[in-house]
């Protein structure tokens, strides 16, 4: 049975058929070799890598944020944006491969797909989103990047692969996650260029439409966020400086496309015979969304045993009963008794050595037992120096652009050397979440008092540009009043 098209103009999947015919077979004879079905467009597309492989590459990068903290924690959100992915990846093109959604903690408003059916969602978009036909857009959007295999057809247009990559900034930069997911994000979006946005914006809507959605409400998520582009402007330009905006998400779509608005309404006059009912339940989205976090991370989650520098980011474990000191030159571990000690010092990477280089122009006397260190994705150099009959654990580790340097120490060190170098094993940079923030803020529902407006409702939130955020998070900017009793997100 043939598949339903939009409308009764050519469709993105036919305008596919139809320019590879224009092509010849002259052309397609010669990128056999890296040809496959597109399970999407179901016309061949020239890819260098396989479903099997892009299923890996994504599993890395997720295991990556995982392993960092990345992830927002709220078990019920987390359920339900991956009851509402999977109903969408059901009808998709790909309904059979291993689908995963999560929420990232990042307060940007972006969305992202990496290779092999992973999707993120930033819990700063979900602030601004008013229902779950909108979600459901953004998902089904990112969804089908996947389907329609934008990964791998971005790569044969001269793009670089960004998911390992990433993964090295997210691991040996500055611990904040959050932005390696939106850069990450933005990558991906500058690579898939207007084309595949306006493909996936397509397949998005026809993926909506199945599974009982409004595809306009596509367009409804675009207004909103090209409405928080404007504002970040206005905003910055008062202050003098360059307008900035939201990095990745919908960036290159106008807000009156009217080959997206084409497109996205085609989706709803897809027919079948069959009628699909909405499957959002009232009041569901505002219930989930109630209380999510606004702005950085909040309450930093920290373990006891653990040694925090809040100023340059990192943390390492401290064995029971051990002080911490830290000074302008060094930060010093040291046991009850002071019979074991481990310094930390600081000092600028060197672009042309590696950590083994750097502890071999340092050290004193000989160097045995060394081995490479790559805790959490970081690049480092451990061994045992001995000089004068007395030995040292030391290392070198490099964050970023600086080089730190541990120097262990003890009165018995051949007993000691396993703590010794089990704490510098343990050294990382902060996760998010570790961070601390007693100014925590949170997106909370009410319902709108009789006489209340939106800057009456500002008047008692405590952040700038107030009643601006309120009308954007309400979807009334830049004007527009609710009514006395609706339900309304304010910031408390």
């Amino acid at each position: 049975m043939a598949r339903p098209r939009f409308g009764t103009q050519p469709t993105l999947r036919s305008w596919h058929g139809i320019v590879a015919g224009l092509l010849g077979a002259g052309v397609v004879a010669a990128f056999l070799g890296g040809c496959a079905v597109n399970p999407a467009t179901g016309t061949p597309t020239v890819v260098f890598s396989s479903v099997d492989g892009e299923r890996k590459t994504g599993q890395e990068m997720h295991d990556k944020f995982l392993a960092e903290g990345a992830v927002y924690d709220d078990p019920e959100l987390a359920a339900y944006v991956d009851k509402l992915g999977q109903r969408l990846a059901a009808v998709s093109d790909l309904p059979d491969i291993e689908w995963t959604f999560t929420v990232l903690d990042a307060p940007e408003i972006n969305a992202f797909a990496t290779p092999g059916g992973f999707i993120y969602v930033n819990r700063g978009l979900l602030a601004y989103l008013n229902s779950e036909e909108e979600l459901a857009g953004v998902i089904g959007h990112e969804i089908a990047h996947v389907t329609a295999r934008h990964h791998a057809r971005r790569k044969t247009a001269g793009m670089t692969g960004k998911v390992l990559s990433t993964g090295a900034y997210v691991l040996t930069g500055s611990g904040a996650l959050y932005e390696a997911s939106e850069m990450y994000g933005a990558e991906l979006l500058s690579g898939y260029g207007r084309s595949m946005e306006l493909e996936a914006d397509g397949l998005g809507a026809e993926y909506m439409y199945k599974a009982g959605y409004d595809p306009e409400a596509l367009l409804d998520v675009i207004g909103v966020l090209k409405n928080q582009e404007q504002f970040m402007r206005l905003m910055a330009r008062e202050k003098g400086r360059t307008g900035t905006t939201y990095h990745g998400l919908y960036a290159t779509h106008p807000r009156n496309d009217k080959r997206l608005q084409t497109v996205i309404r085609a989706a709803g006059e897809l027919d079948d015979g069959t009628y699909i009912e909405s499957p959002e339940e009232p009041g569901e989205f505002r219930r989930v969304t109630d209380g999510i976090v606004w702005g950085e991370s909040v309450g930093g989650q920290r373990a006891d045993d653990r040694y925090y520098h809040n100023k340059l980011g990192f943390t390492f474990e401290q064995p029971e009963g051990w002080s911490v000191t830290s000074s302008a030159s060094a930060v010093v571990a040291a046991s009850p008794d002071g019979g074991r000690k481990l310094t930390v010092t600081l000092r600028r990477k060197d672009e042309d050595a590696t950590p083994q280089a750097v502890l071999e122009s340092l050290a004193r006397g000989e160097l045995i037992a060394g081995e490479q260190l790559q805790q959490s994705g970081l690049d480092g150099y451990t061994a045992v120096a001995t000089a004068n009959g007395q030995s040292k654990r030391i290392a070198a580790i490099y964050v970023g652009n600086l080089t730190y340097l541990f120097e262990g120490e003890a009165q018995d060190f051949a007993s000691s050397d396993a703590q010794l170098k089990a704490i510098i094993e343990s050294f990382r940079a902060m996760h998010p979440k570790e961070k601390t923030n007693g100014n925590g803020r949170y997106v909370r529902y009410i319902q709108v008092p009789r006489g209340a407006d939106v800057e009456s409702l500002a008047s008692s939130v405590r952040i700038d540009n107030a009643e601006g955020y309120l009308r954007l998070i309400n979807d009334f900017y830049p004007r527009g009043e609710p009514r006395t009793g609706d339900w309304i997100k304010i910031i408390q």
